[in-house]
């Protein structure tokens, strides 16, 4: 691929966090960087920028994608969300209900990556055991925490999902 190839423009339509998004970005850009640099939502962590530590988890279209190795054309037609529209600060999400109540979180670097892929391990096994969790989490790193509270917070989450829906 050629210099041009990589820097030319490309026009991106999409959905994030309900809003519609149109917005011409560089073929390179990363999701990551569009959703942070440009839609200013920087609930999007860079943690590793290799797809190791899962900070920068976000949903495109309802699955949990690590967005610093996504490029933000990817997107284009598709339905983001990212942590901040789980929920407001009038009415938390489930999730981030729980990952308050059960203090599953120190730091909070990683919380944004952890609630997304909560949220869609909630979504899509919503009877999950905790070794099912465990291994559904493996992508997110924590550096602060030896992960009880953290699984402690998505059995209560994915339960009052459940009650919500």
């Amino acid at each position: 691929m050629s210099a041009d190839e990589t820097t030319s423009a490309v026009l991106i339509s999409a959905t994030v966090n309900g809003q519609d998004v149109r917005e011409s970005v560089p073929a390179n850009m990363l999701l990551s960087t569009f959703l942070r640099e440009r839609l200013s939502l920087t609930g999007t962590h860079i943690g590793c920028d290799t797809s190791q530590c899962g900070a920068c988890n976000v949903h495109v279209n309802g699955r949990c994608v690590k967005s610093c190795t996504m490029l933000a054309a990817r997107a284009d037609g598709a339905d983001v969300t990212t942590v901040e529209g789980l929920g407001t600060e009038a009415e938390l999400h489930p999730m981030q209900a729980a990952f308050k109540e059960y203090h599953a979180l120190q730091c909070g670097f990683c919380t944004p990556g952890m609630l997304m892929t909560a949220v869609e391990l909630a979504q899509t096994k919503p009877n999950a055991s905790e070794g099912e969790i465990r291994a559904h989490l493996e992508g997110n790193l924590c550096r602060c925490t030896g992960y009880h509270n953290i699984i402690k917070a998505i059995v209560a989450g994915t339960r009052d999902m459940a009650e919500r829906a």
